[in-house]
């Protein structure tokens, strides 16, 4: 779909300008620095334009990698190359700045045992690519979907007529469908948290914009019964006390959402 949004009814500079039989040569140059992402996804998009196309890799998902240097170079025709060209670019810098990204908030919290989550705040239509980079870059995927898991947030709460209702729906839900998906709820404070916890029935509890006092007193009053998930507007000044509370999972949005792009090009050779 994204080649036939880019392509259409056909590269016409290419089309124009270049003979059908040229063949010719190109490099993926790396303009930036930090986690490499998209390699494999690279090698995929140049086959389906064209399988003939020889892809000879230099770095692989995950490397570090620093200006300068070549990810990979691309042989074969010069119009099957350039139809490809801003498609694979788009991706690799895409999936590069958010791999870099996770890295560097993984990083930060490596002393302690929390797993960093990314979130659905992802691109429409690239979601795949996006975890799939987060994952190169050290984090962990949660859930994909609406469909995959049962997250009961605030609107959900609020519309089931509070944390009872909305738990003791889900659990009648998941025994008459007998979908096996595990349970998470959203809580914001430490009233709700006890509640949650006198009812049970929940697989995870997410402490949404809670203090890291509070987070530090749920730590406690969870006591490693339910796994604990922290959320709301994390960043690089904030994670590391967060992590420090001992929650066992972090989700941070910003993953996805805000990482800028690794500056990458394709030129020819």
């Amino acid at each position: 779909m994204a080649l036939q949004e880019d392509v259409a009814d056909g590269d016409h500079s290419s089309l124009a300008s270049i003979p059908s039989e040229a063949e010719n040569r190109a490099n993926l140059l790396i303009k930036g620095e930090g986690i490499l992402a998209g390699v494999a996804l690279a090698q995929h998009i140049f086959e389906l334009v064209d399988n003939s196309l020889k892809v000879n890799l230099f770095k692989q998902d995950g490397d570090y990698v620093r200006f300068g240097e070549t990810g990979l170079s691309v042989e074969g025709s010069a119009r099957s190359i350039l139809k490809a060209e801003r498609l694979v670019l788009n991706c690799m810098q895409r999936m590069s700045g958010i791999a870099t990204y996770t890295h560097e908030f993984k990083s930060l919290i490596a002393h302690t045992e929390a797993q960093l989550l990314d979130t659905r705040k992802t691109t429409p239509n690239f979601r795949l690519a996006e975890k799939w980079a987060v994952k190169i870059g050290g984090g962990t995927n949660h859930r994909y979907g609406l469909f995959d898991m049962i997250m009961l947030k605030d609107n959900h709460i609020a519309y089931a007529g509070g944390i009872p209702q909305a738990i003791q729906r889900t659990q009648d839900y998941l025994k008459k469908t007998g979908k096996n998906l595990h349970v998470e709820i959203e809580t914001q404070n430490l009233a709700e948290l006890e509640q949650v916890l006198s009812i049970g029935g929940i697989d995870y509890i997410m402490l949404d914009n809670m203090s890291v006092e509070d987070m530090q007193q749920a730590v406690k009053m969870v006591n490693k019964r339910i796994p604990l998930e922290a959320s709301g507007g994390i960043t690089k000044q904030t994670i590391r006390a967060i992590a420090e509370t001992g929650v066992d999972f972090i989700s941070v949005g910003a993953l996805t959402h805000s990482a800028p792009s690794m500056d990458i090009s394709l030129k020819a050779a």
